[in-house]
C-alpha cells in the first residue's frame, strides 16, 4: 500500500497475506486448524478496496452473504483484508465492533464468528513492547470469518485447545523480536 495515496495492489496484498498464513500462522503453528485448510486451498483472501468504516461495513456484509452461501468444502474460511483503511488500531476496533453486531443483526451469532488481527495489535492491559501482540499482527488490517461448526468439529479432536493461546505467546517469545523478523520480514515494517 502507499500510505500517500491508499493505492495498491489487489494480488500483492493476497500473496503477502497468504505468505502470512503460510509462514506464521501455518510455519509456526499458531492455528493448529489453518494447515489444513490452506492446504485445501479453503481460505478465500478477499480485498476490501474501502477507504472508510461504511465501505468496510459493506464489503463485510458482501463476504459474510458469500460465505453463507458457499459450501465449506469450497470457502472454508474468509480473510477480509483492509490495506486502504483502518490503519488506526482504535479504528479498526471500533470496525470489529460493528462487524459483529452485523452478524448478530443477520441472526448469524452462532453460525459465524471474527478473529481479528492488526499491524499494530495490541491487547488491553498488556505494555506496548510485548511480544504476544505479535500473534494477531499481520500484514494490514483484516477480519476472520469463521464457521463456528467447523471451529467446533476440529475443537473436539484437539487437546486442550484453551491453552493455545499461552502457548503461541510461549513460543513467540522465545523466538524474540529478531527471530520472527527473519522468519517473516515484513514485520520489520510494521512491528
Amino acid at each position: 500500500m502507499n500510505e500517500k495515496t491508499t493505492e495498491f495492489d489487489i494480488e500483492q496484498v493476497c500473496r503477502l497475506t497468504r505468505r502470512w498464513v503460510e509462514v506464521m500462522v501455518v510455519g509456526e503453528n499458531l492455528c493448529p486448524f489453518a494447515a489444513s485448510v490452506l492446504k485445501r486451498d479453503q481460505i478465500r483472501f478477499a480485498v476490501s478496496q474501502a477507504q472508510d468504516g461504511a465501505g468496510v461495513a459493506r464489503d463485510f456484509l458482501a463476504e459474510l452473504a458469500l460465505i453463507q452461501q458457499t459450501p465449506e468444502d469450497d470457502i472454508a474460511t474468509t480473510l477480509l483484508i483492509v490495506p486502504a483503511a483502518l490503519g488506526d488500531f482504535y479504528d479498526y476496533l471500533d470496525a470489529l465492533a460493528q462487524c459483529e453486531e452485523l452478524i448478530t443483526d443477520a441472526g448469524l451469532e452462532g453460525v459465524f464468528q471474527l478473529a481479528s488481527f492488526h499491524p499494530n495489535y495490541r491487547f488491553g492491559g498488556v505494555p506496548p513492547d510485548d511480544i504476544s501482540h505479535w500473534t494477531n499482527r499481520s500484514p494490514y488490517p483484516m477480519f476472520h470469518l469463521l464457521r463456528e461448526g467447523q471451529m467446533s468439529r476440529v475443537l473436539a479432536h484437539y487437546p486442550d485447545p484453551d491453552a493455545i493461546p499461552e502457548r503461541n505467546i510461549e513460543h513467540l517469545r522465545a523466538l524474540g523480536r529478531e527471530g520472527l523478523i527473519a522468519r517473516f520480514p515484513p514485520f520489520a515494517d510494521y512491528c
